[in-house]
């Protein structure tokens, strides 16, 4: 069993050393690397072929920065395994996560993804990110932020793996359709994970895979005007793309509410306007984005689906 590991980068020569040194440490499964090079300034080209690898290294260069979903797209398109590790280039690997992902992705043919367990990287007994979940109000929070890691220990369904780290198996990509190009980034990974349940596959965290993840490392900071515009717009282009008619009319009310309450919450950040400009653009430009045609024979799925975005909302009602 190898895999394919895919990593986007933007002037992170920063972060290669340790990136690639935990790489080498965790090479047992590794295959090849393809780095996604999105038109650095840096010096990242030169470090990266000056760099001893220990598995071969396929670097496709971009002239611009194509954004996110696109550039793992390309590197999706050219990897040799049927797993693929799409891993940001800000993190450290624990040795012996890869393997860890890959045995549990190999345990059954209904598992379509499986994300490691994301410690944050200046405190590495708290949670960054233990799996995604969606919720009614298309609002998307990161299972586990800020909690011990020991608190998330065994594998669980989640409704979405974060892109960051997470294995995808290609043939089921192959089926459903990789990232959508149009989203550049943010939301791209919780849209993805709608399709794949909506085809009836799953989402696990595996737990005994640990990345350490520096966060924002390439947008600047948690919240700003690009990731603020792009994060409402690509809602929007979630929410359209994915549900169909009849979940969009119950839903509405509680959809209404959640973005009214995000328009709020970024007013008082001073990125109101951004907001606004954001879904207006996706709501403008939701024509080019191409829909999940409804399958009758996909209909339980869908009811699962929302099943779980009222239970996703009753628990983050509760906290």
């Amino acid at each position: 069993m190898k895999v394919s590991v895919v990593t986007p980068n933007y002037n992170g020569e920063k972060f290669l050393k340790t990136f690639f040194d935990s790489l080498n440490e965790d090479s047992e499964l590794i295959g090849e690397l393809i780095i996604i090079d999105n038109g650095s300034t840096d010096k990242s080209k030169e470090y990266i072929e000056n760099y001893s690898f220990r598995f071969p290294v396929n670097l496709i260069e971009n002239s611009k920065n194509v954004g996110f979903a696109p550039a793992v797209n390309q590197g999706i398109n050219q990897a040799k395994y049927d797993y693929i590790f799409s891993i940001n280039n800000d993190t450290k690997v624990k040795k012996g996560s890869i393997k860890a992902l890959a045995d549990l992705i190999s345990s059954s043919e209904d598992i379509f993804s499986v994300q490691a367990k994301m410690l944050q990287f200046n405190n590495k007994e708290l949670i960054d990110d233990a799996g995604d979940e969606y919720n009614l109000l298309a609002w998307t929070k990161k299972t586990g932020e800020n909690h011990k890691s020991i608190e998330y220990c065994e594998v669980k369904e989640i409704f979405s793996s974060c892109a960051g780290a997470a294995m995808y198996r290609k043939s089921i990509l192959n089926e459903i359709g990789m990232f959508d190009d149009n989203f550049f980034a943010y939301m791209e990974d919780v849209d993805l994970a709608i399709r794949s349940k909506i085809n009836g596959y799953v989402n696990l965290l595996c737990p005994q895979a640990i990345v350490y993840h520096v966060g924002s490392a390439t947008s600047g900071s948690r919240y700003n005007e690009f990731k603020v515009r792009l994060a409402a717009r690509n809602n929007v282009w979630v929410v359209y793309k994915n549900l169909p008619i009849p979940l969009k009319i119950i839903n509405f009310i509680f959809l209404f509410i959640g973005f009214l309450i995000k328009y709020i919450f970024f007013l008082k950040k001073g990125f109101g306007s951004t907001y606004l400009a954001g879904i207006k653009e996706g709501l403008n430009t939701r024509g080019k984005i191409g829909k999940v045609k409804f399958s009758s024979r996909n209909t339980k799925n869908y009811f699962k689906i929302e099943y779980r975005l009222i239970i996703n909302t009753f628990k983050f009602l509760k906290k």
